[in-house]
């Protein structure tokens, strides 16, 4: 296998007020986002003229998404081949979490920390997820 890991693909933090704590971002650190968060557009390193996307979201307090952790915050890492790295890390006594999902816009599949953290590993298709709209009022950003 390659490398594991290739990059950011999202933070997701917890907020009791998440419309509140999107306006905050918004006015003191110009992070614009709207029902499903904010996306950085950035430039992928072997190939500058193709989009890469990292997310970054509120949910609310009592999400279940980030369940079974009661952490207040989710990492989302770029993974290449993710099928063969959750049936590596499975290998090596990692803790996954529910089953490997596929959507148009890529493979997720999720493993718990030492700390208990919930991290999602996310196998993207950029060219599908820019299709989404995402990303579209998010331009701003960049």
């Amino acid at each position: 296998m390659k490398q594991r890991v290739k990059g950011i693909g999202g933070v997701f933090l917890k907020a009791d007020n998440p419309e509140a704590t999107r306006e905050w971002y918004s006015k003191h650190l110009g992070i614009k986002s709207g029902q499903w968060g904010g996306t950085f557009r950035w430039g992928k390193d072997e190939e500058r003229n193709q989009n890469g996307y990292t997310a970054w979201s509120i949910f609310k307090s009592d999400t279940t998404y980030t369940n079974p952790s009661t952490k207040d915050a989710m990492i989302n890492y770029r993974v290449e081949n993710l099928e063969e790295l959750l049936q590596l890390l499975k290998k090596e006594g990692v803790e996954i979490v529910g089953e490997m999902e596929t959507f148009e816009y890529g493979k997720f599949g999720w493993i718990m920390d030492p700390n208990g953290y919930k991290i999602e590993l996310w196998e993207p298709n950029d060219e599908e997820y820019e299709k989404l709209g995402i990303e579209s009022d998010l331009n701003k950003m960049n």
